[in-house]
This record gives C-alpha cells, structure tokens and sequence, in this order.
C-alpha cells in the first residue's frame, strides 16, 4: 500500500505544504498560470495532501492513480522498485496535466539521505534508470546521483518516466518556503536560489536541460499575510 497518513499539526515543509493545498490553492495555481499560460478552461485538482484524506502522501502505483487513470505504456515496476518518492503533493487539471510536488522549509533538506535500497536488484534498477535520466539530459558530471542530492535525482528521474517514457503532460513543482522561522528557514528567494545554483552546478544540470521547461520552481512566503491570512490550524 503507497499511502501514507500524515498528522496534520506538525511544521516545516510538511505543516505548510498542507496549508497551502487545503487553505490557499489558489497562491499556487496563480504561479502556475502564470509560468505555464493555461488556459481560462483549465481547472486544477488537487488529489493529495488532503485534510479529510488523513493528509495522506503517496507513492509507488499509488501516486500513479492518483493523478491519471490511463494506462502505462511502461509501468512503474520496470522502472523504479517499491518505496520510491513519496510526493508531499499531487495534483492535475481537466486538461490532463500532472503535477508532482516536492515541498521545502529551510536549505539543509535539499539535502537528502543516499539511496537506502539493499537487494541487488533493486539498487540496479534505480541505477540504471538514474543513468538514464541523467544521460538524457546530458550531464556530464562525475556526481553519484545516488548520495547527496539523491531526493532531487530521483524526483527529477519521475518526470522522465512520466514525461518521455509515457508521454504524460508531467510537471515536477518545487516548492521553496520563504520566511518559516520554525525551522530556521530562508529569509528570501534569494537565499534559495544561491543553493539551488549550486546543487544543480554539481550534479552537472543545465539551466535550460531538456525538461527544465516541466521543471517549476515556486517561492512562497509563508510570513506574507497576503498568502496565508487564517488561522494556522489547517
């Protein structure tokens, strides 16, 4: 089972992702129309985290059905094995578009544990499929896409699933939070965007890579009252 419940009073990423999703959508949909000029008939749905579905998180076929229900021409199995990403949000539109999102408070999560896989062919897989998504993109850095940066990788290797191998109208959003005191985060876009320069530097990432364009970074401040002007209990 990809589902994963979630309690709705933690902080950080976590207590602000479901904020934004439940309470404030429409910040977040307002920066996608803007970046991606959808259409005035185009709607959003936002499938996860949602408050009456536990919070819950998604992953593995799971998060699969969640945002489509075509069929796979290459299916998760053959690319990833069990216990892959589990995305902080999902969401589409009624014109077909899926987005994955990955949420951050402060710059030390960009860092990320190494890959924690242990049977062989597992580990093979996700080698082989991040060699894949690396080489289409045309990075030429010695990085091991499997340590440091290995959430990054991966997230950015599911867009390549989706996207080239099943030509699905993905999109992986980032979301940066600006001005959480709780977690000590960034005071600024800024402040991010110095770590994401080098972050992307080292893992050999161009700025305009060959799906940079489905890429989104997003910045909110969540100490702005314009976007989040109710009570904090989600």
């Amino acid at each position: 089972m990809g589902r994963y419940p979630q309690k709705g009073d933690g902080h950080g990423s976590l207590f602000n992702i479901q904020r934004l999703i439940n309470c404030f959508p429409h910040v977040i949909e307002t920066e996608l129309k803007q970046g991606l000029e959808l259409s005035r008939d185009e709607r959003f749905s936002w499938v996860s985290p949602l408050k009456y579905d536990d919070y819950a998180e998604y992953r593995d076929q799971d998060f699969i059905q969640r945002v489509t229900d075509k069929e796979l021409k290459v299916p998760l199995k053959q690319f990833w094995p069990r216990y892959g990403p589990q995305w902080d949000a999902l969401g589409k539109t009624n014109q077909d578009k899926i987005f994955l999102v990955e949420a951050k408070a402060n710059i030390p999560e960009i860092l990320s544990s190494p890959l924690g896989a242990k049977s062989e062919a597992s580990v093979a897989l996700i080698h082989a499929s991040l060699d894949e998504t690396k080489s289409y993109l045309n990075s030429k850095s010695q990085a091991d896409w499997t340590t440091l940066f290995y959430q990054y990788c991966n997230r950015l290797a599911h867009l390549y699933f989706l996207r080239v191998k099943n030509n699905l109208l993905a999109y992986l959003l980032f979301v940066y939070f600006i001005g959480d005191g709780s977690v000590e985060g960034p005071a600024s876009k800024e402040e991010w965007l110095g770590a994401l320069q080098v972050m992307k530097l080292l893992l050999g990432l161009d700025k305009k890579h060959k799906l940079s364009p489905y890429v989104i970074d997003v910045f909110i401040d969540v100490s702005n009252p314009r976007h989040f002007l109710i009570d904090p209990k989600v």
